[in-house]
């Protein structure tokens, strides 16, 4: 009878060593989370830089057979003039990575022929890091 009164006692984690754990884990978090961050935001960078080169050759192939470049971004995509050989764009003209419209202007800044910009991040013109314009290069 005295066997079965004695119960195998377990041992597990105390408050201490628990809260001991999360302290570090909380810094190890603090300590990686604004790079991995960081790395998100320089990726929507680059793909706004990308999808805006591609667009880039979509307006100088359209200005190859229309000679001229188009209104908008949608004339990239229908059109019915007599020399018309699109779409010009393989589907929709994307938004750019964060979900805004690119601006095209035409004819654009500076003497160029057109303009092509995202306003970033906050969707407004100007801003810095990034809310910054990213401008075709």
């Amino acid at each position: 009878m005295k066997a079965c009164a004695q119960v195998a006692r377990q041992r597990g984690f105390t408050l201490i060593e628990l809260l001991i754990v999360i302290v570090i884990l909380g810094l190890l978090a603090s300590l990686v989370a604004p790079q991995m961050f960081g790395k998100v935001d320089s990726s929507k960078i680059k793909t706004a830089e990308t999808q805006m080169k591609m667009l880039e050759t979509s307006l100088s192939t359209y200005r190859l057979d229309m000679g001229r470049y188009p209104e908008s971004l949608d004339d990239l995509l229908k059109g019915d003039e007599p020399n018309w050989q699109g779409p010009y764009f393989p589907k929709d003209v994307p938004p750019d990575p964060w979900g805004n419209d690119y601006v095209y202007r035409m004819p654009g800044d500076d003497g160029a022929p057109f303009t092509l910009l995202s306003y970033g991040a906050d969707g407004r013109e100007g801003g810095e890091e990034n809310n910054a314009d990213i401008y075709l290069q």
